[in-house]
């Protein structure tokens, strides 16, 4: 290969592209990313730069000179907008054709958003630092979605004096991905620190002085923070025969069609270690994925299949959540140490039977850890 190119300048793509040249690809390697800013480090946006307590420089994911150490044909604040996969060309939104050899497509995901006027999302440096201007004491925050997300920036919203309602239309936050009891345990957590959280409530659209529900009545607001999940940016993907459904279809390697494969958020993929199909977003599997993908891409005979223990964390008040497994589609939870209304305990998550993930809250990070080792043993064998 005489050119790879990868598209997606986060945490995937950085990976994909410092594995290349670990690995010994010293051929033109054009890294295209849509920020005008260098890769940087996302989950702190919710917490830490939210909370003012970091500033932006701390997010950098690499100094000026290590960037500039993997020579890189450098491509910031390029949008991709298509894809010739026959031709080997990617499209860029200024006209100009970038053709390659292998590609790697970590383009990652955007907020979705609801109708109407105004309100923030929480995805980009600039969307964190604009929200963070306007959250003072006193400030009615309205916070649409109690996922992960939504319930970080409501938990640093009540630091920072806002008052604070968490809206969600589940009965119970989380419940599909970490199971009722602890869903319950952690909602309790913001109603116990002053939050407003409303279960069982649709928004139907964010207007000029808050949010209008599905019953008509309207919830006045000074902000309106929408964290209601994500869209895979594939929109450039249509029309290049890649099977674009819910993400970039891969297989286990990460190839989505010869000489082209999928890393990071953007990816969808097929984990053998668990027998299905899976998109994460997590900062973890964005840089495990960005390394396998580049290398699997460059050393096409010894492929491996990508089958990881996606792992992912949560900062709320004095709460860290910590959890490895596919939580999604479990069937039964069972506390194993600790206590749920201490808000101290370790869970696992089964389905048929079969151990499918482990999760922690308030205890440290290697009370979890050997479950790592367990689900990859149970799976396995």
């Amino acid at each position: 290969m005489n050119r790879i190119v990868v598209v997606g300048a986060s945490a995937a793509g950085l990976a994909a592209v410092e594995t290349l040249r670990r690995e010994g690809y010293a051929g033109t390697l054009t890294l295209i990313g849509e920020e005008p800013a260098a890769p940087y480090d996302r989950p702190p946006l919710s917490k830490q730069i939210l909370a003012g307590h970091w500033e932006s420089e701390r997010l950098s994911l690499r100094t000026e000179e290590e960037i500039g150490g993997l020579k890189l044909d450098l491509r910031l604040g390029a949008a991709a907008t298509g894809l010739d996969a026959a031709a080997g060309v990617v499209r860029l939104a200024d006209g100009e054709l970038v053709g390659y050899d292998g590609l790697i497509v970590a383009t990652g995901v955007r907020p979705r958003r609801l109708p109407g006027q105004g309100g923030h999302v929480l995805r980009t440096l600039r969307d964190a630092l604009d929200l963070r201007e306007r959250l003072r004491p006193g400030t009615r925050l309205v916070v649409v979605g109690a996922g992960f997300l939504g319930a970080e920036a409501a938990a640093v919203a009540r630091g920072l004096g806002c008052e604070v309602v968490l809206l969600e239309p589940a009965p119970v936050p989380l419940a599909h991905a970490v199971g009722a009891q602890v869903g319950e345990v952690l909602s309790q957590a913001h109603r116990e620190h002053g939050v407003d959280l409303r279960t069982g409530v649709t928004v139907t659209q964010v207007t000029h002085d808050g949010v209008q529900l599905a019953d008509g009545t309207r919830l006045e607001a000074d902000e309106v923070l929408t964290a209601i999940g994500s869209v895979p940016n594939t929109e450039w993907l249509d029309g290049s025969g890649l099977d674009i459904a819910d993400g970039l279809v891969c297989d286990r390697y990460n190839e989505a069609a010869p000489g082209v494969y999928g890393a990071g958020d953007v990816a969808r993929w097929h984990n053998p270690l668990f027998g299905e199909s899976m998109r994460i977003e997590h900062r973890t599997n964005a840089a495990e994925q960005g390394m396998a993908a580049a290398r699997n891409l460059l050393h096409p005979r010894t492929r491996r299949p990508f089958a990881p223990v996606p792992y992912f964390w949560s900062d709320q008040y004095d709460m860290k959540v910590h959890a490895y497994g596919y939580l999604r589609g479990h069937e039964t939870v069972e506390i194993v140490e600790g206590d749920l209304h201490r808000r101290r305990f370790l869970a696992t998550y089964r389905k048929q039977g079969r151990l499918v993930g482990a999760l922690a809250v308030g205890m440290p990070p290697k009370a979890v850890r050997p479950w790592r080792q367990a689900l990859l043993e149970t799976e396995e064998s």
